[in-house]
């Protein structure tokens, strides 16, 4: 049974026989299915949606035989793009599912998430349309989490202009060090050593969650999982449709990253709102967006 039903509304179902249940609708009633053609089978994708922007995908392949099921998996689909990165696909070990991995400066760690449009992605293979550009939208299904209050900031447009402007130059270094410039690799061991000391001395006095505004680091053993601090800049409460379970949908900024996240209310700690952070541990997605 997937451990991250439960970030979509179905925290109450604990049997493998609930679970093919819910299966069996999902393969009878989907609302949208993708399939791609290879050789005398076809890999098919069929999702249905239990709340706004998201469900349950169930995968695999139809012969003559009929469909023989790979893999399912709960998902939530974004509202934008995150980021314009370039993103490498590796095929996972078990089945037909993907994994991707983007690095991107502004996190500091390559991103590992789990692929959400695999059927799509294969038929760009098919068709070799994959040596253009293409975008990343991430989102993330949360285990649990809790509502922090934000941390105060001088409402400047002088220290909004700074922020921005520190945020890319840190970027480009970052870009730099992977190419292997030495100055640029000089300069983030200088920064990140100063910021280690700045943050030694505060921590004595202050709490570490008052010091760090967002970020964003591995969690665990699973390699795309994650876990977060981030600013809530949109949050709105749906209902699963089968369970009239509630859940949270929010927008976080985390490290001038922009990303969605859904958390099941039971398991989440506090109220969500604009202007307050979310820090839970999360299963990040990406979906590839082809159509640019």
């Amino acid at each position: 049974m997937h451990s991250y039903l439960r970030a979509i509304g179905f925290a109450n179902i604990t049997k493998e026989s609930e679970v093919e249940e819910l299966l069996a609708d999902v393969y009878q009633k989907f609302d949208h299915r993708e399939a791609v053609r290879e050789d005398d089978t076809a890999f098919i994708e069929m999702e249905k949606e239990f709340a706004p922007d998201m469900g349950i995908k169930l995968c695999g392949d139809i012969d003559g035989d009929g469909f023989h099921r790979q893999y399912y998996f709960p998902y939530y689909k974004g509202r934008s793009v995150t980021t314009s990165e370039e993103v490498s696909v590796e095929r996972r070990v078990n089945g037909d599912s993907f994994a991707g991995i983007c690095d991107d400066g502004r996190v500091g760690v390559s991103l590992i998430f789990y692929l959400q449009n695999a059927a799509r992605y294969r038929q760009e293979q098919i068709l070799s349309q994959l040596k253009g550009a293409v975008t990343t939208t991430f989102t993330g299904l949360s285990s649990g989490g809790r509502i922090l209050f934000p941390v105060a900031k001088r409402s400047s447009e002088e220290i909004g202009d700074f922020e921005k402007k520190s945020v890319a130059r840190r970027s480009q270094l970052m870009s730099a060090a992977k190419n292997g410039d030495p100055e640029a690799i000089e300069s983030l061991t200088i920064e990140d050593m100063d910021l280690y000391s700045m943050v030694s001395r505060r921590v004595y006095k202050e709490d570490v969650f008052s010091i760090v505004d967002t970020f964003f680091m591995p969690y665990g053993m699973e390699c795309d999982q994650y876990q977060i601090l981030g600013n809530i800049e949109y949050c709105q409460r749906v209902q699963n449709m089968v369970t009239d379970e509630y859940v949270y949908q929010m927008t976080l900024e985390c490290n001038d990253m922009y990303f969605d996240v859904c958390v099941n209310a039971k398991d989440l700690l506090g109220v969500p709102e604009i202007g307050r952070r979310f820090k839970g541990n999360i299963w990040l997605q990406g979906q590839l967006n082809f159509d640019l």
